[in-house]
């Protein structure tokens, strides 16, 4: 763990900018007071039947195919909207892209997309590269969601 200040006090941060930081993420978590344990996790399962399941396979096969992806935003557009749209239609859940989240000055910006239903949330950071910097920019957006939620409790 690192000894020395990552973030600068005096410097405003949003979701992005931790993106750009070369810090491995648990140093980056501790100056929130936060940390991670790499472990396998039992997540939910969906065990209705998906009737979308062929045109999207069929949707993505041909997108992948029309278009190259450069930028972050048609890999969102083409690739992961898509999916998302059809999880929501499937499991009646509400989908919220470019969600703004603001907590304070070191934790705000907008979430890429947020699933929510009944008490249950799942947040998606698309990234086109870098998924170690994606995962502490995405670890950064789940500490400022869990912080707005005490909030609210």
């Amino acid at each position: 763990m690192s000894k020395y200040r990552i973030l600068k006090p005096e410097q405003s941060y949003t979701f992005s900018q931790y993106f750009l930081l070369p810090n491995p993420t648990i140093d980056v978590l501790a100056e929130f007071e936060y940390g991670y344990d790499r472990t396998e996790l039992e997540l939910p399962r969906y065990f209705a039947d998906i009737s979308y399941l062929e045109f999207l396979q069929n949707y993505l096969q041909r997108n992948i195919k029309l278009f190259n992806p450069i930028a972050e935003i048609s890999i969102r557009e083409f690739l992961i909207a898509p999916i998302l749209a059809e999880i929501c239609d499937q499991t009646k859940a509400q989908l919220y892209s470019e969600y703004p989240l603001h907590v304070d000055e070191k934790l705000k910006g907008t979430l890429n997309y947020c699933l929510h239903k009944f008490n249950s949330l799942l947040v998606i950071e698309a990234k086109q590269s870098d998924i170690r910097r994606g995962f502490t920019q995405l670890a950064v957006e789940l500490i400022a969601l869990d912080q707005s939620l005490d909030d609210q409790s």
